[in-house]
């Protein structure tokens, strides 16, 4: 209404003009900056400049599966459905759950992972360490929960430290800070000239499969988007990239040498 009032007090008062009725005016949007993405070939160059290890697998499923950090952090091992190779993010973004697609090519990595996480997680149980945070709801119901290996994080802390809230000592999920710094130092290492970082692993997951023939609403839902204009900002990178577009040179017949 403040935009309308000075747009009309502009044209008849200053200007001399006359505008007549005017419906709302909105606001345009923002010219908004497409999300960087890796080829193929950058990201398999970048996971082979990675060691093996947490953060290398923390990496994969950014990739594999599209979750953001924050999510894959705090992934639960009962999350972890290698039967139907799914996996369930619990309280996303916004609040909300969904199921994203867990690679077969992890199945292997993770269990091994879970193995050693595991005998940890008894080792703390048996120093009296053993317990986790849980959503308020599931630790007034069922305040055993805390111990119990389903509700253990799949990527703990290297460290013990004391929950502020309660005093109680206990191991929480692995500093989102040493993923970011692991993914940086293998691009720096890969020569990877973009700006590579964890999130971008997650663009690079739809982009990808955008180009394998992937719908954008299944996109959409394995992202847990709730706009689908979110999502199709994938589809712009696409198109302003020339992908599937020859170059003109290229069609010509080879220079003599």
């Amino acid at each position: 209404m403040v935009l309308d009032r000075a747009l009309t007090f502009l044209y008849e008062h200053v200007l001399d003009l006359g505008l007549g009725p005017m419906g709302p005016i909105d606001r345009a949007d923002e010219p908004r900056r497409l999300p960087t993405v890796l080829s193929r070939e950058e990201v398999h160059r970048l996971f082979g400049a990675m060691s093996t290890g947490p953060n290398r697998l923390i990496a994969h499923l950014l990739y594999g599966s599209g979750l953001r950090l924050s999510e894959a952090l705090r992934l639960r091992v009962k999350e972890l459905d290698v039967g139907t190779s799914r996996l369930h993010v619990r309280d996303g973004k916004g609040g909300t759950d969904r199921t994203t697609v867990l690679p077969e090519r992890l199945h292997g990595p993770l269990r091994l992972h879970l193995k050693t996480v595991k005998a940890q997680h008894e080792a703390d149980c048996a120093d009296g360490a053993g317990g986790v945070s849980l959503p308020d709801a599931i630790a007034e119901k069922h305040p055993n929960a805390k111990t119990e290996w389903r509700w253990q994080y799949v990527f703990p802390s290297t460290t013990l430290s004391e929950d502020p809230r309660s005093g109680a000592v206990r191991r929480h999920h692995r500093s989102d800070s040493a993923v970011q710094r692991a993914v940086k130092k293998a691009a720096d290492a890969a020569d990877i000239e973009k700006r590579a970082t964890c999130h971008t692993l997650r663009h690079s997951f739809a982009t990808h499969l955008l180009q394998d023939g992937t719908d954008v609403r299944t996109i959409q839902k394995l992202l847990g988007h709730k706009q689908l204009r979110t999502t199709m900002q994938y589809v712009h990178v696409l198109e302003q990239s020339g992908d599937g577009v020859t170059s003109p040179l290229d069609t010509l017949p080879e220079d003599p040498t």
